[in-house]
């Protein structure tokens, strides 16, 4: 198995489905932005208070591969990486079907920061990388 720096475990709501009985497409995004948000949690991060400090990440480009679909009820994990390319912190992340580990979803989400209303050459991520 592929080695991950953070993994989330969560249950499909009966609300995150369509008419199909699947999980909305848009749903993927927010299980793998709520998966970046509880990594920098992990990491002593919170992007209220990253707010407060006047630093801002922002998605600046979003891919998203669909694979297998997920029903109502499915328990799933989701799966992080993430690299530096130039200003941009790269997120690598996967969703699995569990317990079968079959994958639903395979992402790349590209992020950027500004500093006070600055977009920066993503300094404020080594400090990121360095926590891990």
């Amino acid at each position: 198995m592929k080695k991950y720096l953070f993994k989330l475990d969560m249950k499909v709501r009966d609300y995150e489905c369509d008419l199909q009985g699947v999980v909305n497409n848009a749903n993927y995004q927010h299980y793998m932005e709520h998966t970046r948000h509880e990594f920098l949690e992990s990491l002593g991060e919170n992007f209220g208070a990253m707010h407060d400090n006047g630093v801002d990440a922002f998605v600046s480009r979003v891919e998203i591969h669909y694979r297998t679909s997920l029903h109502s009820g499915d328990h799933f994990s989701s799966y992080l990486n993430l690299r530096k390319n130039g200003p941009k912190l790269v997120f690598e992340q996967e969703i699995y079907r569990e317990p079968d580990h079959v994958l639903a979803a395979k992402g790349t989400v590209d992020t950027v920061v500004v500093e006070n209303g600055k977009l920066t050459r993503g300094e404020y991520f080594d400090h990121l990388i360095e926590k891990e």
